[in-house]
């Protein structure tokens, strides 16, 4: 790639400084451009950290950079991308897309609208035993799967921000295991819903292909370290990814390079907004379930 490309950053609370800005600012293939907050002291403690620029206004981020990395609440997030989209600069949006359909559903048409590139931080599918494990299962015939994602983080610290404990782990971590169920057992069909999103929610998805799966979701229990795992089960094997041996450190220069030669290229990823909202469609029916039994 001859040139980085030039990212901007929206947000910069816990999960800007720790993953996105270092992520972007370490290169080669792009670089920190700019960073708008809605807090001007913290954009400029955490712009001067990477040799950035503290943007005062929006429109200041969008004139420095040929692309905008989101790291802020959904809501936030909803209300922003259009406008970047609509400025021309290619999105590198988080799940999910909004806290609403009708809030994913405007960032992925302004997305395809404006014809430029977007690309989801589904941070798991940029590792490359994730990338093994599916790859081994579009040759297994899945009859059932199970997969779960637990942790306690909900339970206090910097993570454990309004949005989450408000919404809880449907939102926030349920694209995750929809998105990597969806892509290892098939197409999800429908799905049904049982608990309560800010503690524990169990969901159960029918697959295009006759599969039934099984995910269980919290974060909001306490655990010595966080479980991650799906596993998938057929008449002549079973195929484990177990999330907790990942070493995430390995997924974000995947994730970098990916979305750096999508831009340069002009070639959207699998990932994208419409990943996003298809997977938002998922997140509805499922909450549309829970709150009716």
């Amino acid at each position: 790639m001859s040139t980085p490309v030039r990212v901007g950053l929206v947000g910069a609370g816990p999960w800007a400084a720790d993953m996105h800005a270092p992520m972007l600012a370490a290169g080669p293939e792009t670089e920190l451009s700019a960073v708008w907050a809605r807090r001007p002291e913290a954009a400029a403690a955490l712009a001067a950290r990477h040799g950035a620029t503290a943007a005062a206004s929006l429109d200041e981020l969008f004139d420095a950079c040929e692309a905008v990395a989101f790291a802020v609440p959904p809501g936030v997030q909803a209300r922003i991308a259009p406008r970047a989209a609509a400025a021309g600069r290619a999105l590198l949006l988080e799940k999910p897309l909004g806290f609403t359909l009708d809030e994913a559903r405007a960032v992925a048409d302004a997305v395809e609208e404006a014809g430029v590139v977007s690309m989801m931080v589904l941070s798991k599918r940029y590792h490359p035993e994730t990338r093994a494990f599916l790859e081994r299962a579009s040759r297994m015939k899945v009859t059932g799967a199970r997969s779960c994602f637990l942790h306690g983080v909900f339970l206090g610290g910097d993570m454990a921000t309004p949005w989450r404990l408000e919404y809880g782990a449907l939102l926030d971590l349920g694209p995750h295991l929809l998105d990597l169920v969806d892509a290892a057992v098939g197409p999800i069909t429908g799905i049904r819903a049982t608990g309560d999103p800010r503690t524990w929610i169990e969901l159960t998805c029918e697959h295009e292909n006759g599969a039934v799966s099984q995910s269980s979701l919290s974060g909001a229990v306490r655990l010595p370290t966080g479980h991650t795992s799906i596993e998938l089960y057929g008449p002549e094997e079973t195929l484990v990814l177990d999330g907790d041996a990942m070493d995430h450190d390995q997924c974000w220069p995947v994730l970098r390079r990916e979305f750096a030669a999508a831009v340069r290229t002009g070639t959207p990823p699998d990932l994208d907004a419409r990943r996003g909202l298809r997977l938002q469609e998922l997140l509805e029916l499922a909450a549309a379930d829970a709150h009716a039994s």
